[in-house]
């Protein structure tokens, strides 16, 4: 009677969606606890390439079930567009895998519309939103007058929205044109679209599963440094990215979380703005980004690339519990002659070795430890065993600093470049 977590430890982007669809034959659920369309959680199998914005990642592993739960902010019109698309290239048919939470929270058009002009409000202190209205939508649960999936079933619903929209009016009157009214068309044609799925009290589903000794995979979006109370504030994600939030994103007591799985790239990258102490202005973060073709798989936006960061990844791990670490994304910095990683930090004119709470980039200067590279030779390795001395070392230190080890390396897109650790 236990649920698996998986999450990523650094600013979202670790890989999260191929480790995901990669241990879903272990699982009989797969459940996103949090986050919405921000995400965007990459697979690649069988030469195909594809991206997950609110669907869990076990949708493409037979016999799985998947679930949204109340965590999680639904947009309709992207959930229409992923079950069409997804429909379209795999021949999969969603209605039968899939349950959703009815108490999870809707993104509407006021809350995307809303999310536009809040961030060009902002001008130069813009915190590098994905304009998805995640964090409107957020703001309305809190708030108390949020719309969630269970409404679309009230024959009252279009009320309700009015309603919901009739809280902004203050603010947004001037923008409601042709286009936003488009986009409301759209959306009640979503929900349409949406009453069709099971819509259900998920907490039930999960619980009950439980106790039947079903095995359940809480699948996080973004990454614990874009945490709303942990992560870099105020350049943060509006939901709780930890563990803990898996708990209140599906409904399930503490006691239930057995092992936690910290997924962490083998440098570090960020999207938007935001302190990065590690980030690298030169040639080498250049190549960082070209190897791993480091673009958002949501917004298409160039993430900023930089070393490890230890520190931080320490306190990331003690947040979330982490049991097991997974490695992703090694064979990006294959071929250079040294690879780097921060130890700890210049900070206030001192040295310390903790991640501190309240940092900007021109506060903080990164100490480094540096290694001996590895070759491209290990891309293709499929054992722990065919790794070049030069990588194992490497993993040694993390593991040796952060005191929990590697159970998981990936050297590529595809399922079948793993290499697994006793």
């Amino acid at each position: 009677m236990s649920v698996d977590v998986l999450l990523g430890l650094q600013w979202g982007d670790e890989g999260k969606g191929k480790v995901v669809d990669f241990l879903a034959p272990k699982y009989d659920f797969i459940a996103r606890f949090q986050g919405g369309p921000n995400a965007g959680h990459t697979l690649k199998f069988d030469n195909k390439k594809h991206v997950l914005h609110q669907i869990p990642s076990g949708i493409f592993r037979k016999n799985k079930h998947n679930i949204i739960g109340n965590g999680v902010v639904l947009d309709p019109v992207i959930f229409k567009k992923e079950v069409d698309a997804i429909h379209e290239k795999f021949n999969i048919d969603l209605h039968e895998i899939i349950s959703i939470s009815n108490k999870a929270q809707l993104i509407s058009p006021v809350h995307r519309l809303l999310d536009r002009v809040l961030e060009e409000n902002k001008g130069k202190k813009k915190i590098g939103s994905t304009l998805k209205g995640i964090g409107p939508t957020y703001q309305d649960k809190i708030g108390r007058h949020g719309l969630r999936v269970g409404d679309v079933l009230s024959k009252s619903f279009k009320e309700k929205y009015e309603k919901q929209k009739s809280y902004h009016d203050y603010f947004l009157e001037g923008h409601y044109n042709d286009s936003f009214k488009n986009e409301e068309e759209d959306f009640f044609l979503a929900v349409d679209f949406l009453k069709k799925f099971n819509l259900t009290d998920t907490e039930y589903l999960i619980n009950n599963n439980l106790i039947k000794d079903r095995k359940i995979l809480a699948e996080g979006a973004q990454g614990t440094l874009l945490d709303i109370d942990f992560g870099s504030y105020p350049f943060v994600t509006s939901s709780n990215t930890t563990t803990a939030g898996a708990c209140i994103g599906l409904g399930i007591s503490p006691n239930k979380i057995h092992n936690v799985y910290g997924i962490f790239k083998a440098y570090c990258t960020r999207v938007g703005a935001g302190p990065f102490p590690t980030e690298l202005f030169d040639d080498i973060g250049d190549k960082i980004a070209q190897n791993g073709k480091e673009f958002g798989s949501t917004t298409g936006r160039p993430r900023r690339c930089g070393w490890l960061d230890i520190p931080a990844l320490k306190y990331s791990i003690m947040l979330n519990g982490v049991t097991h670490l997974y490695m992703m994304k090694a064979d990006v910095l294959s071929d250079f002659d040294k690879v780097k990683v921060c130890i700890g930090y210049e900070y206030e004119g001192k040295e310390i070795n903790y991640f501190p709470s309240i940092i900007d980039s021109d506060n903080i200067k990164p100490i480094y430890k540096s290694f001996s590279g590895w070759t491209s030779g290990v891309n293709s390795s499929r054992k722990y065993s065919d790794l070049e001395e030069n990588f194992k070392s490497y993993i040694s230190f993390i593991e040796d600093n952060v005191g929990v080890k590697v159970k998981l390396i990936s050297l590529g897109p595809d399922r079948d470049e793993t290499v697994l650790l006793d």
